[in-house]
């Protein structure tokens, strides 16, 4: 009889668990809504606002708004989305998505030996540019960007978490994250978007964040092997200079981007070194 009970008791409650998600049954998320499995190794969401909120506390010339930030890891699989405002509300709304197209892009156009932002973009973008029509090649997933509900935006949860959204975005914002291995080689590991002011603030906003981002108070993601800037300790920054370098009806020849103002392009030469 008692054996009897027992298993009347048991089975209801193992089922519950599979239901629920006990430990025994896990479905591999971490307390920050994301799949330990893609995500691993990778700043949360916690860690990224933190990072987000310093960087964007101090000077970036742009007009001090408050800020987006998304992380993907390798696969553009969105890993952490945050702001550093009081609620949803309190920077632009568009910008939450335009912060995943950016980190999409810097992980999607950089390798593990040569880092782009999404600045260095801009000019080869343009009409002529070498790379005329890049910014059409990845649509944005709408029902990625724009599903769920709205309160969990800028959450542990929030929606885009756990899926890839694409896009591709060709003005400052968007840098690739890499971190040291264990041979002491440099690892691209996914890519960072900040959005919600200027794009030269965004910018510098989302290098200062990338320079704050730590995991286990030792790995950090700006060992950066080589970029386009020409800048040996800044590899990937964003280069000021959108001259033709060759005659108006050949491509582009430079990575540069527009500037938006003198305080901006300041801030810019003076961030932090790549580690």
């Amino acid at each position: 009889m008692k054996n009897t009970l027992s298993r009347q008791l048991i089975l209801p409650a193992a089922l519950a668990a599979m239901v629920c998600g006990s430990p025994a049954f896990a479905d591999g998320r971490d307390d920050d809504g994301r799949n330990n499995r893609e995500c691993d190794g990778l700043p949360n969401h916690s860690q990224l606002q933190a990072a987000l909120k310093a960087a964007q506390g101090t000077a970036n010339g742009g007009f001090g708004l408050n800020m987006w930030g998304t992380i993907v890891n390798r696969d553009g699989v969105v890993c952490a989305v945050a702001f550093t405002g009081s609620d949803r509300g309190a920077q632009w709304p568009g910008s939450r998505a335009i912060s995943a197209q950016k980190a999409n892009t810097a992980n999607a156009f950089s390798l593990p030996g040569l880092a782009l932002s999404t600045a260095n973009l801009f000019t080869a973008v343009q009409p002529g540019g070498s790379l005329y029509g890049l910014q059409h090649s990845n649509p944005v997933d709408t029902d990625v960007a724009y599903g769920g509900t709205p309160r969990n935006y800028g959450q542990p949860n929030d929606p885009m978490v756990g899926k890839r959204i694409g896009g591709v975005n060709v003005f400052g914002g968007g840098l690739g994250l890499y971190k040291i291995k264990k041979d002491d080689t440099k690892e691209l590991v996914g890519g960072l978007g900040v959005s919600g002011d200027s794009s030269c603030a965004d910018h510098n906003i989302a290098w200062k964040t990338r320079h704050n981002l730590v995991v286990n108070q030792t790995e950090y993601f700006d060992h950066v092997p080589a970029g386009v800037s020409g800048q040996p300790s800044l590899k990937d920054n964003i280069v000021y200079d959108t001259t033709l370098t060759v005659p108006p009806d050949e491509a582009f020849a430079s990575w540069g981007h527009p500037q938006c103002s003198s305080e901006a392009t300041e801030v810019a030469g003076g961030l932090p070194a790549n580690r």
